[in-house]
């Protein structure tokens, strides 16, 4: 009789050790996924940041764009206005000194020659800075439409990611909210408006 109560005692204690032994299975299953959960929740939080810092840079491109493109027809005006006015300048300059070239005086006359190939030297500098200016501010708007193009190309392709990755990130909250038990929202209880 001590012998069949001794077999129940330990019957029972080893019994009593697995269901302790299962519970704490189960715990720490739960707790796994939970963390697993967690991790999965945390990452489709990072893709949501990473393409939101994809489009504000996308955007900020796109402002740079416009802002070269701006300066650059500014600065094209700009320089036609000065070759236009360089040019009336060289015209009456050079038609004063072909007059004096034609002189009975032909000391005047050499001078005004002298003077008409220094004019020339120095229009066709002017010219040349002017033509410098232009090829700058045109390379600065071709530099700024590319920006403008790439800006809205990376915007729209963040923008389709970022709906995928909201999209993850909305049913990674959701799983982990069932699991945790954690389902009302945390602006208490207000729904957000999209």
């Amino acid at each position: 009789m001590k012998r069949n109560t001794l077999l129940r005692f330990v019957s029972m204690s080893v019994m009593l050790l697995l269901g302790v032994g299962l519970v704490h299975a189960q715990v720490d299953k739960k707790a796994a996924e939970i963390k697993k959960l967690e991790t999965a929740l945390n990452v489709a939080k990072a893709n949501v940041a990473k393409h939101e810092k994809t489009i504000a840079l996308s955007d900020s491109l796109v402002a740079k764009g416009t802002e070269q493109m701006s300066e650059s027809k500014a600065e094209t005006k700009a320089i036609a206005t000065e070759r236009k006015a360089l040019d009336k300048q060289h015209a009456s300059e050079a038609k004063a000194l072909e007059k004096l070239i034609t002189s009975k005086d032909k000391d005047e006359a050499t001078k005004a020659k002298a003077d008409l190939k220094a004019l020339e030297l120095k229009y066709k500098a002017d010219v040349k800075a002017l033509d410098t200016r232009l090829k700058d501010a045109t390379k600065k708007s071709t530099t700024g439409n590319t920006n403008v193009s790439k800006g809205k190309s990376g915007k729209k392709t963040a923008t389709d990611a970022l709906k995928t990755a909201q999209a993850s990130l909305d049913a990674a909250q959701a799983k982990y909210d069932a699991a945790t038990g954690s389902g009302e929202p945390e602006d208490g209880g207000k729904k957000k408006k999209k």
